[in-house]
């Protein structure tokens, strides 16, 4: 399954819309399969800000764990807010 971020925005900045965006993506979740690779797609965001990342990709992570992969992450903020979810979160995201 592919998540393109862009499809909710160029900006990702506030808690809420992080929280909306993950409900919104949540009945497209309950077809995947155990074994199935999650790719979170990060091409055309332009600003990923902590509090919306920890709002869709810290409970993705959770529940899906190893079977998430994070693309096109090459942008300075996206590449920043990961670094903080992690040290945040104690979790290291896998990253192709």
């Amino acid at each position: 399954m592919k998540i393109a971020l862009k499809k909710f925005g160029t900006i990702l900045t506030s808690r809420q819309s992080g929280k909306e965006a993950f409900a919104a993506f949540g009945p497209s979740l309950q077809g995947v399969s155990s074994g199935e690779s999650i790719e979170v797609d990060f091409e055309g965001v332009i600003t990923l800000a902590p509090s919306w990342g920890d709002e869709f990709l810290t409970p993705l992570v959770e529940k899906y764990n190893g079977n998430v992969v994070l693309k096109n992450t090459g942008n300075p903020s996206v590449e920043a807010t990961l670094d903080i979810l992690e040290e945040v979160s104690k979790t290291k995201f896998r990253v192709e």
